[in-house]
C-alpha cells in the first residue's frame, strides 16, 4: 500500500480524517489492519490491507479487474466463510471488535450489512414479497402494519414507490424493468436496517438513467449508512464517493479524499489508471 491511514496524523497525535470532512469526529465504524488473503491455490489475492469505514460515508473502490475490490468486499460481511482453501491474517474490526472472533455468530455479523450486486437479482416473488422478506426473517417489525410501513419506507428510499405502488403483490419482481430491479434489489437490502451497505459495480448492467437514478440513491443512503462500492467507473467514483482506494494486483496503493485522487494522486500506478492509460 502506498499510505497507511495509520500514519495521517499530525505531529500532536491529532487524527486527520482521511475522508476530508470531520463528521463531528466520528469513530470509524470498521478498521482493516494488515490483512491478507489467499485463495487455495497459493493466489495472494489481497496484501497486507488497512484501512478505515467511517459512518455515513461512501467509499469507492477502483482498479483494474482482478485487482481485489470484490474479494475486499466479501471480507467485511464473511462471504468468504464457505470458500473451500480460503486462508485470511490480519484484523478487521467493526465497532472495535474482531469480526472473526468465536463469539461472533456470522449470520448475525452479515444481517448488519446490504449487498447489492452487478446483475439485479430480485427473488423469483412479488414485489412485496422481496422486500418483507428480510425483515420478516429477522423479526424488525411487530406487527402487519409496521412492516407495511416498513416495505413502503424502504421502496421509497429507493425511489421506486411511486412506480409500483399500484403492483406490489400482483407484479412478479422479474418483470420490472432492469433498473427497477436493481432499484428494488437496493430496497431489499435497506430492509434488513444493515450498518454498512456493499455494493459490488451496482450500475455495471443498467442503462444511464438507471444509473443516475442509483447514484442519486447512493448519494441519500449514506445520510444513514456507510456505503462501499466497487466500480470501473471513474466518473461514477468522482460523482458519488467522499474518498477513493486505488487497488492494484492486490494491494491497496492509495486511499485519499476524492477530489485529492483524482486531481493529485500520489501512487504512479493510480495516476496511469485514473488517466485511462490501461485497466
Amino acid at each position: 500500500m502506498h499510505e497507511r491511514e495509520d500514519d495521517m496524523f499530525d505531529q500532536n497525535g491529532a487524527a486527520d480524517r482521511p475522508d476530508g470532512n470531520a463528521r463531528d469526529n466520528a469513530a470509524p465504524i470498521i478498521e482493516i489492519r494488515d490483512l491478507n488473503l489467499w485463495y487455495g491455490d497459493g493466489t495472494h489475492a489481497l496484501k497486507d490491507m488497512s484501512f478505515d469505514l467511517y459512518p455515513r460515508e461512501v467509499l469507492a473502490f477502483i482498479g483494474p479487474s482482478g485487482c481485489g475490490k470484490s474479494t475486499m468486499l466479501k471480507v467485511l460481511n464473511r462471504m468468504h466463510d464457505d470458500t473451500r482453501g480460503v486462508r485470511i491474517e490480519g484484523s478487521v474490526l467493526m465497532d472495535g471488535h474482531d469480526i472473526h472472533a468465536r463469539d461472533v455468530d456470522p449470520p448475525l455479523h452479515r444481517r448488519r450489512f446490504g449487498w447489492v450486486a452487478q446483475k439485479p437479482n430480485p427473488f423469483p416473488m412479488s414485489i412485496w414479497d422481496n422486500v418483507a422478506y428480510g425483515a420478516k426473517i429477522h423479526g424488525l417489525t411487530g406487527s402487519r402494519a409496521e412492516l407495511a410501513d416498513h416495505v413502503e419506507d424502504c421502496l421509497r428510499r429507493a425511489h421506486l414507490w411511486d412506480e409500483v405502488k399500484d403492483h406490489l403483490r400482483d407484479l412478479e419482481a422479474t418483470d420490472l424493468s432492469g433498473g427497477q430491479q436493481q432499484r428494488l434489489c437496493i430496497a431489499r437490502a435497506l430492509a434488513t436496517m444493515p450498518d454498512v451497505l456493499l455494493m459490488d459495480e451496482p450500475t455495471g448492467s443498467i442503462d444511464p438513467i438507471a444509473t443516475q437514478k442509483v447514484e442519486d440513491l447512493l448519494l441519500e443512503i449514506k445520510t444513514r449508512h456507510a456505503v462501499v462500492v466497487a466500480t470501473h467507473s471513474m466518473m461514477q467514483a468522482r460523482r458519488v464517493a467522499d474518498r477513493v482506494a486505488y487497488f492494484h494486483l492486490g494491494e491497496l496503493r492509495e486511499i485519499a479524499p476524492t477530489e485529492m485522487m483524482f486531481s493529485a494522486a500520489q501512487d504512479p500506478e493510480a495516476r496511469a489508471f485514473i488517466k485511462g492509460k490501461f485497466g
